[in-house]
């Protein structure tokens, strides 16, 4: 059963779709997963929260020296050069006697500041002294001491809802003494690839054949957004097996997610799996690499086809498929900002699609925009140029570009985040 795809009609009228309509529509698509459950905070690292975290306390939760030095009243150090005693001694972890006027007391960082002091000098700036310390210079009121609540204040906000918890968000969790949180279940993600030329890592290559990267690859990809990988293998160039994968799929995935079959050959057969099983909501854009990129559902699962070339996989992933994923999650925002870049390199002729350049990033000479190289070689089985880059130009189509242009940049640790 053949369906209109839902994009304007470009697609099926044969034309290629603009980038953005395509991640609007891919966007807005995009099923929220509702699912969640605890977990224990040394497991939550890479995890969705499913709801906001309000601290239950101040951190820190007492006025505490910010160096190793002497608690004082900033007003007993207004004569400086001049020699206080010292009164009592104060490391971390332990609470002071109240501090008498015109007296120091030993401090270290962390520890709390005694009632009656209200900075701290640090020691650098003291000498010993027979009859306590000799502080060099004055100190003004809240020197080197860390405010109560100065991090965090009972009952704010510390994270929302769909934020992924990093490492320093797990630190911040574990000083509010949080040791479990609500994270949003796993996106499941059936991964197949097509191709009767590809032969497995580890497998003999036979004539005609080449190793297939994708599978692989997009599992790292999946696994590091913090999906549950559900690896289908490699499907048989036939419209019955892909129907069928494609259908097994369905049964047991959020995502599904394909490579190759869907470009125009007869060996490509995902379009008309999709349209036989489902829906096709859109379908190859104006973009390379990665125009034959499919949008879909089968049996109310979503689908996305990526190309079959290495590079054209991976930038369309990055591009599509990664955002879709963090729409399901509830993630802000599902596709980062951009930088920009000065173009290094020459444009001379007006292209028909809009370019994803692999490049890196260079410093400028002066300070200003950087500059970014684009790998010598942009052919979309290239993989090298996709592990030398640090992010991706984007060039736009329909005109011409000179070195020095300024250019949207997204560095792979914005879109792989």
């Amino acid at each position: 059963m053949s369906h209109d795809c839902g994009c304007d009609g470009q697609a099926a009228r044969g034309g290629l779709l603009p980038v953005e309509n395509a991640r609007a529509t891919l966007l807005s698509a995009a099923p929220r997963l509702t699912g969640h459950h605890p977990v224990p905070l040394a497991e939550a690292a890479g995890r969705v929260l499913a709801e906001a975290v309000v601290s239950p306390i101040d951190v820190p939760g007492h006025d505490n020296s910010a160096m190793d030095g002497y608690a004082v009243r900033a007003a007993d150090t207004q004569a400086a050069p001049c020699v206080l005693p010292v009164s009592q001694r104060i490391p971390a972890g332990h609470n002071g006697e109240p501090l008498q006027p015109g007296t120091a007391a030993r401090i270290f960082t962390g520890a709390p500041l005694p009632p009656g002091a209200d900075a701290v000098i640090m020691q650098e700036q003291t000498e010993p002294a027979a009859e306590g310390v000799r502080l060099l210079q004055p100190v003004r009121s809240g020197e080197n001491v860390r405010p109560r609540a100065n991090d965090v204040a009972r009952g704010s906000e510390v994270l929302s809802a769909g934020t992924r918890l990093t490492p320093p968000a797990v630190g911040l969790l574990a000083s509010l003494g949080i040791d479990r949180v609500e994270v949003r279940v796993r996106p499941r993600v059936a991964l197949l690839c097509t191709g009767d030329e590809l032969a497995e890592p580890g497998e003999p290559l036979l004539p005609g054949q080449i190793y297939n990267a994708n599978r692989p690859m997009l599992s790292a990809l999946l696994a590091q957004a913090g999906c549950e990988v559900l690896d289908l293998g490699r499907v048989e160039d036939t419209l019955a097996a892909t129907r069928q994968a494609l259908h097994a799929g369905a049964g047991a995935a959020d995502l599904i997610l394909t490579t190759g079959g869907v470009s125009v050959g007869e060996e490509d057969h995902v379009r008309a799996a999709v349209e036989a099983e489902g829906e096709l909501h859109l379908w190859r854009l104006r973009m390379k690499p990665g125009k034959p990129l499919a949008f879909g559902t089968v049996a109310g699962t979503p689908l996305l086809g990526l190309p079959g070339n290495p590079v054209s996989a991976f930038v369309t992933a990055l591009l599509f498929a990664l955002p879709f994923l963090r729409q399901m999650q509830g993630r802000a925002p599902a596709f980062p900002a951009p930088l920009w870049a000065r173009f290094d390199g020459d444009w001379p002729r007006p292209r028909p699609r809009r370019e994803f350049l692999r490049v890196r990033l260079r410093a400028p000479e002066q300070p200003g925009v950087p500059w970014a190289e684009p790998f010598a070689r942009q052919g979309s089985d290239v993989l090298t140029g996709a592990v030398w880059a640090d992010g991706l130009l984007e060039v736009p189509e329909e005109r011409t570009w000179q070195r020095g242009d300024l250019l949207r940049y997204w560095p792979f640790t914005a879109l792989l985040d």
